[in-house]
């Protein structure tokens, strides 16, 4: 049965805003305690609610199954952290915050290269992120705010409008957040199935020589097979990552030259 898709995505600004930006800004009034013992932060519950996405997706994250992996009871997190929405918003915006800023060497193709790397290495870390409806109603966190002024310093004063540097890091995101979630679906049939690329060829190609002539598509057989035996697969997610993104710099480059 096909999951919900309150199950499967997650839209920012379904929580209590006021709480959300307490929590994503460490504004709010500080948690009352329950006692001596209680051990419980909101560090704490946000780091276990990514542990749990991490190992089995957003849908698996609720307030109980974060309560049971710290070993409390599911109503003394709301102390804490109001609802599941507000709970995702602040878990997003953690997760964005271990993305790595590192300053890089050279011009802004080499900077936003780096900029869509990380992104994709954090996908791949954290692949939830993709259920995250966050492109036009994002968690404003310090972290998202961070990670999109990072993004924005690897085309300033490259001679762009500033509508344009918007423009160009929102595509190369979308870009990455497109082949990442390629990517997180091919990882997801091998661990669904229990079947990997090697095991599933290993079946279907005996039965397709048996049904495909060569000669009817010979372009398909041509590049088919150069691409077969260059991937092992029938799709290389980090080639194809890579691949699209240098034609995307190229766009972006003869944007640029325009204005000169």
């Amino acid at each position: 049965m096909a999951k919900n898709n309150d199950e499967t995505r997650h839209y920012g600004g379904r929580g209590d805003p006021v709480r959300s930006m307490e929590l994503l800004w460490g504004s709010g009034p500080a948690p009352r305690s329950r006692g001596p013992k209680q051990a419980l932060t909101v560090d704490r519950i946000v780091q276990a609610g990514i542990e749990i996405a991490d190992a089995e997706g957003l849908a698996a994250v609720s307030m109980r199954r974060v309560a049971d992996r710290l070993g409390v009871g599911a109503m003394s997190l709301y102390t804490y952290v109001p609802s599941k929405a507000e709970l995702i918003d602040v878990m997003f915006d953690r997760a964005i915050g271990s993305a790595a800023h590192a300053e890089v060497d050279g011009g802004w193709r080499e900077k936003l290269t780096a900029v869509a790397r990380s992104a994709w290495d954090l996908y791949r870390r954290h692949p939830w992120l993709l259920q995250v409806m966050a492109m036009s109603r994002p968690p404003l966190g310090p972290n998202s705010i961070a990670d999109y002024d990072h993004q924005l310093r690897a085309v300033d004063g490259i001679g762009l409008t500033e509508l344009e540097m918007d423009s160009v890091v929102s595509m190369v995101a979308v870009y990455v957040q497109g082949t990442a979630r390629a990517a997180a679906e091919a990882a997801s049939s091998a661990r669904d199935t229990g079947q990997t690329d090697d095991e599933w060829w290993s079946v279907y190609a005996p039965l397709l020589e048996k049904v495909f002539d060569p000669k009817k598509y010979p372009v398909a057989a041509r590049v088919g097979a150069v691409a077969g035996e260059t991937y092992q697969s029938a799709y290389d997610a980090t080639h194809g990552f890579e691949f699209g993104l240098a034609r995307i710099l190229d766009g972006i480059s003869t944007l640029i030259n325009t204005r000169h």
